[in-house]
């Protein structure tokens, strides 16, 4: 068993001592959460809390138009969101305990929709999805809240594949483990656009979908969110298990 270990020599008053230092020779896997648009941390911190209890560090933010920046929200576009996704990983790889290979990145409507993006450029191990969302390809530096909102619900109406859209082309090539959660009275992402997501993860390793009965987008209701939640923290307890190898 590989335990880190490390010589060293201290002193004692006038004495110097020799002794070894033991630390944990595995890492621990790293969570990136990205809320939605109009969303903030607030709505990730209780369920990250959650899954900091399993051994992971965990890592919220507020994209920016959002939280204490919400002025910005009509200049913001999806090219700075993508940015903020991507030094947001950098940040959460970037501390010491963090295992690299054991990324899981969760993410909500527009924040799955970023965390599909990411996969193209970060690696990931664990992608989590609720409700992802869709967007045209074109129209890419215009502010994300000026976007024509029937163009939008007219592309998410109609099934796509990552020869259309660049965001399934990252998912169709992505090559880890895949949850993806469906509210079943969603009025902002269809049925279509989750059978477009479901369709492009043909190289994952693994496949989880799930619906929550009775739910709406926002998941207003507790119980729903509740649910949400056990069924979040129970996929990654299993992805974080699973990819433990014995020392």
């Amino acid at each position: 068993m590989t335990d880190g270990r490390k010589a060293i020599t201290f002193g004692a008053g006038a004495q110097q001592l020799d002794g070894t230092l033991l630390s944990p020779a595995r890492l621990i896997p790293g969570v990136l959460f990205i809320h939605g648009w109009g969303g903030s941390q607030e709505q990730d911190l209780v369920r990250a809390a959650e899954i900091a209890q399993l051994g992971c560090i965990c890592f919220t933010f507020d994209l920016r138009g959002h939280a204490r920046y919400d002025n910005q929200r009509n200049i913001v576009t999806r090219s700075d969101g993508l940015a903020d996704v991507l030094s947001a990983y950098d940040l959460l790889v970037s501390q010491q305990q963090v295992d690299r290979s054991a990324i899981a990145v969760v993410g909500v409507s527009y924040g799955g929709y970023l965390a599909t993006l990411l996969t193209a450029h970060r690696p990931v191990a664990w992608l989590a999805l609720r409700a992802p969302a869709l967007y045209p390809d074109d129209q890419w530096d215009v502010p994300k809240a000026l976007l024509p909102r029937d163009k939008i619900s007219s592309y998410r109406n109609h099934f796509r594949t990552g020869y259309q859209d660049k965001a399934l082309a990252a998912c169709e090539a992505f090559d880890g483990d895949v949850l993806i959660v469906e509210s079943e009275h969603d009025d902002y992402v269809p049925h279509t656009a989750i059978s477009s997501f479901i369709a492009a993860f043909q190289r994952s390793n693994s496949l989880s979908y799930r619906i929550l009965k009775g739910a709406d987008h926002a998941l207003r209701d507790e119980t729903h969110r509740i649910a949400y939640n056990k069924l979040l923290l129970t996929w990654i307890e299993e992805m974080v298990r699973g990819g433990r190898r014995p020392d």
